[in-house]
């Protein structure tokens, strides 16, 4: 069956927001900065309709901002919301972790094993290609998560991690030339794989809270290099 006219724009402009959302949470469009629609009709080739539509959906995520007469701009960052996001975060990802321990089986614990090591692989690559190093970080706290077996709360998560990706891309940028930071960091993800294998809920739980707050607390004792305000 064909797709009618209205279901291809709709199709159409879901796409124009995906690329538009994903060029704001990977810092292509920077906090603050003005979306012009020449640019934007440039970037994407697309008209005004789509763009508007992207727009007042990314509004709604919170990841764009519109100014009376002056058209839209991405989303200020500020500390109290950086703060907030990291700590709902690291509560969510504590709970999905806390039921993952009771209910993942043994492909949920190869799945962990696999990723950690995907991941272990990339760290003396992370200066060449840290979005790579990224993804493989994603999909290792996604491992994780994923043994939780509840949809609607890795919705929350996911919804939480892009909120928290612009500002994990200004921590990745500023620590990139820092080798012991991301030995700490790697440090970190063999005692989480550790502690999960050993099925030790305390020490798990209180060692992811940790380690998704370590950014947000280095952000925050340099905040004043991001302030955008």
């Amino acid at each position: 069956m064909a797709e009618s006219a209205i279901d291809i724009k709709n199709n159409f402009a879901s796409l124009v927001m995906t690329r538009l959302k994903n060029d704001i949470l990977n810092g292509y469009f920077v906090p603050g900065e003005k979306l012009l629609m020449s640019r934007l009709k440039e970037r994407y080739h697309v008209g005004i309709s789509p763009l508007r539509e992207a727009l007042s959906q990314l509004i709604i995520e919170q990841l764009v901002v519109v100014e009376n007469q002056r058209g839209f701009k991405v989303h200020p960052i500020s500390l109290a919301e950086m703060l907030d996001i990291y700590q709902t975060r690291a509560e969510i990802e504590a709970l999905c972790l806390g039921l993952a321990l009771e209910h993942g089986d043994d492909e949920w614990e190869a799945g962990i094993v696999a990723a950690a090591h995907k991941l272990q692989k990339y760290q003396d690559f992370v200066e060449q290609d840290p979005q790579e190093w990224e993804l493989r970080h994603q999909a290792f706290h996604r491992a994780i998560a994923s043994g939780c077996n509840s949809p609607a709360l890795l919705q929350v998560r996911q919804s939480l991690y892009e909120k928290a990706s612009r500002y994990r891309n200004l921590w990745l940028n500023n620590t990139l030339s820092n080798q012991s930071e991301f030995e700490a960091n790697h440090q970190q993800h063999s005692e989480l794989v550790a502690v999960l294998m050993a099925r030790d809920r305390v020490k798990a739980k209180a060692l992811i809270k940790d380690h998704l707050l370590s950014p947000s607390r280095a952000l925050a004792d340099d905040w004043s290099k991001f302030s955008t305000s």
